[in-house]
């Protein structure tokens, strides 16, 4: 799913004009799908929508760090990556807790909404990997992006049969077991950009401190 793509937002300095505008367009996609399934996922009930939020969140924030950080330190976008790491955190243990909430309430998501919502979010998907399909042979960065999109495509495929699930047994058991898988890959992605923003913002003070060191003695 996800994972392969919320620590490695491409690199500012090789943000082409058309690969800056391809971001922006799938920064909007995402961020309207993260909002969309957080509010379907609260109105029906079904965890699985909310955990896959979760995925179009950590995109758009990938794609926002990207565009937004456009030539600055690497101290900023590692404090960039830290707070969407945070942030992706917060919202798995939020997803986690609603999924225990539901279980014990014996919550039966409406499976309709969730197909629905599953459909346009994947949809949402193709039209994001079909627009950066073009840049699927370019740099690592570049090519991380893309197969990013092409991923999460398995995201949307795991709600819509956690969707067929309940609607098969009318129970509310394949969505939460859905969502409990998608939210724990979320907090995985969020402890690895974490980790990862803390080792460059450890390196990147060892840097200053290196060049102090250095002044100093000459």
């Amino acid at each position: 799913m996800s994972g392969c793509c919320h620590g490695c937002a491409p690199k500012a300095t090789e943000v082409s004009p058309r690969f800056r505008k391809a971001l922006w367009i799938a920064l909007v996609i995402n961020a309207g799908m993260f909002v969309t399934e957080i509010v379907a996922g609260v109105a029906s009930g079904s965890s699985s929508l909310q955990a896959d939020a979760l995925d179009f969140f950590g995109d758009a924030a990938n794609y926002g760090v990207s565009l937004f950080v456009l030539g600055m330190s690497l101290r900023r976008r590692a404090l960039a990556s830290l707070v969407k790491g945070a942030t992706m955190a917060a919202f798995g243990i939020w997803v986690l807790a609603s999924t225990l909430y539901h279980l014990a309430a014996g919550t039966v998501p409406e499976a309709a909404v969730m197909g629905a919502i599953g459909v346009a979010a994947l949809v949402a998907n193709v039209v994001v990997a079909a627009l950066l399909y073009a840049y699927r042979d370019g740099d690592s960065n570049m090519r991380s992006v893309w197969i990013c999109s092409r991923n999460d495509a398995i995201g949307n495929l795991a709600v819509l049969g956690a969707a067929s699930g309940v609607f098969a047994t009318a129970a509310g058991w394949p969505d939460l077991l859905v969502a409990t898988g998608m939210a724990a890959l979320a907090l995985s992605g969020a402890a690895q950009i974490i980790r990862h923003a803390r080792a460059e913002l450890s390196g990147d003070a060892v840097g200053v401190g290196g060049e102090a060191a250095a002044g100093h003695h000459h």
